[in-house]
């Protein structure tokens, strides 16, 4: 029996009363394994395991409570192409999963959440469509998450091979009360680089929206975790990282600690 998570809540300044911020790793998939990518470049890859089941478990067995997983194949071919290797994830934890990458309708939003997916992230269709997402928000509620990954501060879509002229925040606001129950944010200059994650920006982006907000790109250590802990007050309900658990710079387990105890 999966644990059920409640959807994080919307009025993120008061809400860190019973939660406190989440990490969440992530598990990238190009071709059926589990990979990280520097700075979303499909060509500068690191393959970490042939089973990305077996690194969900694990991360679970550590403590993870949330597993971020991303099609890469499915954000650059604008449908999903390993639901094999996702539909093997989620029987394989009771940890909840979210997914994302090729999410550009309904229907595969509805077909991630019959195979048990918790809460799927829409990237670029937010950009193309927001009333897919706001639709979505009503039909299936506390399940939509809008991933804005941003090169400079401005929006990139589609695998992140095209950068747009769409602040981040601007089109973050697009999405206030309209049921999202998180923005993932991700500076991609960041991302699998591990030199720490971009807290100015995040600060910026969870004080202009009232819905929270999931940090993510650059994480390296356990001192970025220290760092981040006080953006828990703005808003930001969790953080998503990679490389650092993958290299072992970051511990799972030491991760989850921090963020429980320290004032």
């Amino acid at each position: 029996m999966k644990v059920s998570l409640p959807p994080f809540p919307l009025q993120p300044r008061v809400y860190r009363i019973n939660r406190t911020m989440d990490v969440i790793p992530a598990v990238d998939i190009k071709d059926g394994k589990c990979v990280r990518l520097f700075q979303g470049r499909m060509d500068a890859e690191t393959v970490f395991s042939d089973d990305p089941a077996a690194m969900a478990k694990r991360w679970e067995e550590e403590g993870a409570e949330i597993i971020h997983v991303v099609d890469l194949n499915g954000a650059i071919e604008k449908s999903p192409q390993n639901l094999g290797s996702i539909k093997k994830i989620v029987n394989s934890v009771d940890a909840n999963i979210q997914v994302g990458g090729g999410i550009r309708n309904e229907r595969t939003i509805r077909m991630f959440l019959e195979m048990g997916v918790k809460r799927v992230v829409i990237g670029t269709e937010a950009i193309r469509n927001p009333k897919l997402v706001k639709d979505a928000c009503k039909d299936f509620p506390g399940q939509i998450v809008v991933g804005i990954d941003a090169r400079k501060g401005l929006v990139a879509i589609e695998g992140w091979t095209k950068t747009t002229k769409i602040q981040a925040v601007d089109l973050a606001i697009q999405f206030q009360d309209s049921g999202v129950t998180a923005i993932n944010f991700t500076d991609i200059h960041r991302d699998g680089m591990e030199t720490g994650p971009n807290i100015e920006e995040t600060r910026k982006l969870a004080e202009a929206i009232n819905i929270p907000v999931v940090a993510s790109g650059g994480i390296s250590s356990i001192e970025d975790i220290h760092n981040l802990k006080p953006l828990e007050n703005v808003g930001v309900v969790g953080v998503i990282t990679g490389r650092a658990l993958y290299s072992g710079s970051l511990k799972l387990k030491e991760a989850i600690e921090v963020l429980k105890n320290q004032k």
